[in-house]
């Protein structure tokens, strides 16, 4: 699908206009997710087209992270792919990018990607 395309969502039709070229850069997976995935790096200041409001982004997004597609609160569902894949330990604002610093997963005891060691 061409992400200039017609869209459903939960709410229905959702249309990435292509007067909102910005819209590109950003990916809804599944409608029930609270995120969306950065297909090209954002950088800090650019605008974010999040529904039916642009948003400036507060820091710079690498490709593949996530942004808020809503605003969240402390211990709310973070949803991707149309499921939980941690908790938000802060506030999130639409936009906001969404990584370790504000996520803690609800699966491992620590959302570190240090390995553990198997020596004795």
């Amino acid at each position: 699908m061409d992400l200039q395309d017609d869209m459903t969502t939960a709410d229905g039709p959702e249309t990435l206009a292509t007067s909102r070229p910005n819209a590109a850069r950003l990916l809804l997976l599944d409608a029930r997710d609270n995120v969306l995935v950065c297909t090209t790096p954002i950088a800090a200041g650019d605008p974010l087209p999040i529904g039916d409001e642009t948003v400036v982004a507060p820091v710079a997004i690498a490709v593949g992270h996530k942004v808020a597609r809503h605003a969240l609160a402390p211990g709310d569902k973070v949803i991707k792919h149309g499921a939980p894949i941690g908790s938000a330990n802060r506030a999130i604002a639409p936009g906001d990018w969404i990584h370790l610093h504000n996520l803690d997963s609800d699966y491992i005891p620590t959302h570190s990607r240090k390995t553990v060691s198997t020596e004795e």
